[in-house]
């Protein structure tokens, strides 16, 4: 099995992306960098230019899929709204590709390459550095970079991870549904 996985690190000032690709189980980094829009004064124009990159990144690297980390919740609520317009632009080129896109948390994301739901940017940086065996000159200086290869590494990892017999419910109320027999009156 080949694929490619672009990973997105959604953002208005700087967005990061990073690439890898899967040959055989193993994954390798193509590619990664960050979309710096903090020249361009107008938001309207910054979310254009996201769209921009964004495609050209899709129709350079030509990913199977696309791993972007979902916004967290932050006290500023005009911060959050101006993510997520960033978010949702990243979505609609890979969209207009017909690129699958998978969500993932930052909690996740984390969790899935150190361990640690709380690690810092810079443990998750690290860790990918031993994981993907890159240089320490392949290393970028935004860490937004790293944050997006990390979202396209945490969905290596789910895609790679076995399929189970478990059962999987969507909430309380579906599991109550789906286990009578296990409740008492």
């Amino acid at each position: 099995m080949e694929k490619v996985i672009l990973g997105i690190d959604p953002g208005t000032n700087v967005m990061g992306y990073g690439i890898i690709k899967v040959e055989n189980r193993t994954a390798k980094m193509v590619a990664m960098g960050v979309i710096d829009m903090r020249k361009e004064s107008d938001p309207y124009l910054r979310l254009g230019k996201i769209f921009e990159r964004v495609t050209g990144i899709i129709d350079e690297f030509l990913p199977d899929e696309m791993a972007i980390e979902a916004p967290f919740f932050g006290k500023n609520v005009q911060s959050m709204l101006k993510l997520g317009r960033a978010q949702g632009v990243a979505i609609a080129a890979a969209i207009h590709h017909s690129v699958p896109i998978h969500e993932y948390a930052p909690m996740k994301i984390k969790l899935a390459l150190t361990g640690n739901g709380n690690a810092s940017k810079e443990q998750v940086a690290g860790m990918l550095q031993k994981l993907l065996k890159l240089d320490k000159e392949e290393m970028p200086k935004f860490m937004d970079a790293t944050d997006a290869l990390a979202a396209a590494y945490c969905h290596f990892m789910q895609m790679s991870r076995p399929e189970t017999d478990a059962k999987h419910y969507s909430s309380w109320k579906d599991f109550a549904i789906k286990n009578q027999s296990r409740i008492k009156n």
